[in-house]
C-alpha cells in the first residue's frame, strides 16, 4: 500500500459546525454524476441548487423535483448556499474554480467530483480564503450519461476518494463525510498526487483499451458480437468530452499505465506467434488469478 494512501473511516468523527439537514447544498453540473448526487441527497438537507448551462436538463431537474431551484447563472444562485460541489468534466471544473470568486462573495465550502486531482487541487489552493476547499472522487458512473440515466443509488457501497488540501478545515471534512454517509458510499482519503498514479491504471487506462477494441474491430462483425465484447468495449460508449480532459490533466500517468499494457500485450504476442503455449498458460494464468484478487 503506497505510504500516502491513507484509509479513514469518518463514522465516528466529531461532526463541527457543519449539518447537512440544515445546510443549503448548490450541483454545479446535473449530469449523470450531478443528477444522481442530487437524487440522492433529496429530502437530507435543507434545499438543493441545480446549476446547468443546459435549458432543458434544468427543466427536467424542476419537474421531477430533484433540486428545490435550477438556473444556468451561477451567480444567481451560488450566493445562497452553504456549499457548493462541481460536477462537470475536467476542464470545466478548472473553469468555474477559476471564476468562483466572482459569482459568490460568501464564505461556503467547495467540493469537486472530477476524475483527475492533482490540478483541480493546485486551482482550488488559488481560491480565495472565504472558500474551504476540498477535492473529491466517487468511484462510480457509467458510460451513459446526462441526468435522464441518473440513479438515486449509483454511488452506494462506491468508495468516494477526497484529497484534502492542507488548508482543508475540519468543517469541510465533515461537510464531505456527511454527503458520503448520506449517498451510502465509502470514504478514503488519498494524496492526489497518489490518486492520479492509480486511476490511470483502474479508469483512464481502461477507457482507452475500450476504444482500442472498438477500433479495432472490423464493422462486418456486428451480427456476431456477443456479451464478452459488449462489455470489454463498453467504456467505448462514454463521450470523449468528458473523458479528453482528463486524459490530458493526468497525461503522464496515462501514458506509463499505456506503456505496462504494450508490454504485456507484447508478452501474449511473443508467446503466440513463436508458439510457446506453455509460456501463454503461464501468462493467462497468472492474469486469471490477479482479476479475482480484483473482484472479490
Amino acid at each position: 500500500m503506497p505510504k500516502r494512501w491513507i484509509v479513514v473511516l469518518f463514522l465516528n468523527m466529531p461532526q463541527p459546525d457543519f449539518n447537512l439537514a440544515e445546510s443549503k447544498i448548490a450541483i454545479v453540473g446535473l449530469g449523470l454524476m450531478g443528477g444522481s448526487l442530487a437524487l440522492g441527497l433529496r429530502g437530507k438537507c435543507a434545499a438543493l441548487y441545480g446549476i446547468d448551462p443546459h435549458l432543458p436538463t434544468l427543466e427536467l431537474a424542476l419537474s421531477q423535483h430533484i433540486v428545490d431551484f435550477a438556473d444556468s447563472d451561477p451567480a444567481k444562485l451560488l450566493p445562497e448556499v452553504d456549499m457548493i460541489i462541481l460536477s462537470a468534466p475536467v476542464p470545466a471544473i478548472l473553469t468555474l474554480l477559476e471564476q468562483l470568486p466572482t459569482y459568490t462573495s460568501r464564505s461556503c465550502i467547495v467540493m469537486d467530483l472530477g476524475s483527475a486531482k492533482h490540478l483541480i487541487v493546485e486551482a482550488m489552493s488559488q481560491l480565495p480564503e472565504r472558500f474551504d476547499p476540498i477535492g473529491g472522487h466517487p468511484i462510480c458512473g457509467k458510460e451513459k450519461l446526462s441526468l435522464a440515466n441518473a440513479e438515486r443509488t449509483l454511488y452506494y457501497a462506491a468508495p468516494f476518494l477526497l484529497t484534502p488540501l492542507k488548508r482543508t478545515s475540519s468543517r469541510a471534512i465533515s461537510a464531505a463525510n456527511q454527503i458520503i454517509e448520506a449517498l451510502g458510499a465509502k470514504a478514503t482519503i488519498l494524496d492526489a498526487v497518489e490518486h492520479d498514479r492509480i486511476l490511470a491504471s483502474t479508469s483512464h487506462l481502461p477507457f482507452l483499451i475500450s476504444s482500442a477494441l472498438a477500433l479495432a474491430t472490423s464493422d462486418d462483425v456486428t451480427a456476431f458480437v456477443g456479451p464478452g465484447f459488449k462489455s470489454t468495449s463498453r467504456l467505448a460508449g462514454t463521450s470523449s468530452s468528458m473523458m479528453l480532459g482528463v486524459l490530458q490533466s493526468n497525461r503522464d500517468n496515462v501514458l506509463n499505465a499505456l506503456h505496462g499494457m504494450q508490454d504485456r500485450l507484447a508478452e501474449i504476442e511473443f508467446a503466440l506467434s513463436s508458439g510457446d503455449f506453455q509460456k501463454l498458460e503461464s501468462i493467462l494464468n497468472e492474469a486469471q488469478d490477479k482479476h479475482q484478487k480484483f473482484t472479490q
